[in-house]
């Protein structure tokens, strides 16, 4: 699992605008070649139709979230196709492992001047902290003791910023029986860990293929659509909806509010919603 100790810190000094603008893409199941599928989905096409889609369509980006299950394989090829994309994209993209990936691959080859592995992130009035939530082997996570004692460390540094915290699997439930089952464990802690401090505005993950939006006590949860396939809601196995892939877009003013919202993707990558 990631070392927090190896934690790096960047900063986007040139954002100073009263709004951070971003946007998170997540779930992209890219395969070793160019040929392979997903469930009959070519995820290298619909990747790039959600990534044209989310910076044609949302002017004046700060930077790109990737949340984890970049790779189908944890493949070399899977993430250095990643890393050419996101290099055309030419914005700041920080990313972290999903239950697919390989963390140290990631980091052998998904390689860029515009792509870093930082884990903690200081832009405008805001901070967002990266975690690893992924247990080697393993489809569900965990936030480790020492997972929690980095987040809390990053909260309690810079307490006049306000906070968006990021992992892969899904902080709360997300009502499918089976993908719940394959979710966070200890899941309270982190919840508990968030809730007591005053500046974590919004948490935000993926994993789940499914878009959620739920405010509780002053926090935003929210889940994002992967950029391929989706999962049916409420279902108790695993089930593939027929909704579109997307992403989420995110405006972080400075008092401390966000506005977002989730936008689906046709698979010639035209914007739908």
């Amino acid at each position: 699992m990631y070392d927090p100790d190896e934690a790096q810190t960047q900063v986007i000094a040139a954002v100073e605008a009263a709004v951070v603008r971003l946007v998170q893409i997540t779930d992209c199941h890219i395969l070793a070649t160019a040929d392979d599928r997903l469930h009959d989905m070519d995820t290298r096409q619909s990747f790039e139709a959600v990534s044209r889609a989310a910076v044609e369509n949302s002017a004046g980006l700060d930077l790109l979230l990737a949340t984890g299950d970049l790779s189908q394989d944890a493949s070399a090829s899977s993430y250095q196709y990643l890393a050419a994309r996101f290099e055309e994209i030419d914005l700041p993209v920080f990313w972290i492992p999903g239950n697919h990936d390989d963390d140290a691959v990631m980091r052998d080859h998904l390689r860029a001047n515009c792509i870093f592995a930082a884990r903690q992130v200081l832009v405008g009035n805001w901070q967002i902290v990266l975690l690893n939530s992924t247990i080697k082997g393993a489809v569900g996570g965990c936030v480790s003791p020492r997972q929690l004692e980095f987040l809390d460390s990053a909260l309690r540094a810079h307490p006049e910023r306000h906070a968006l915290v990021c992992l892969h699997h899904q902080a709360l439930a997300a009502g499918s029986e089976w993908i719940d089952g394959k979710g966070l464990q200890q899941s309270q802690q982190l919840v508990d860990a968030l809730k007591s401090q005053a500046n974590v505005k919004a948490v935000l993950w993926g994993h789940v293929h499914q878009q959620a939006h739920q405010r509780i006590d002053g926090i935003e949860w929210m889940s994002t659509p992967s950029s391929c396939i989706q999962f049916r809601p409420g279902s108790k196995s695993f089930a593939i909806d027929d909704l579109a892939p997307g992403y989420r877009h995110l405006c972080l003013y400075a008092d401390g509010s966000i506005e977002t919202a989730v936008h689906r993707v046709d698979a010639t990558g035209g914007d739908r919603l």
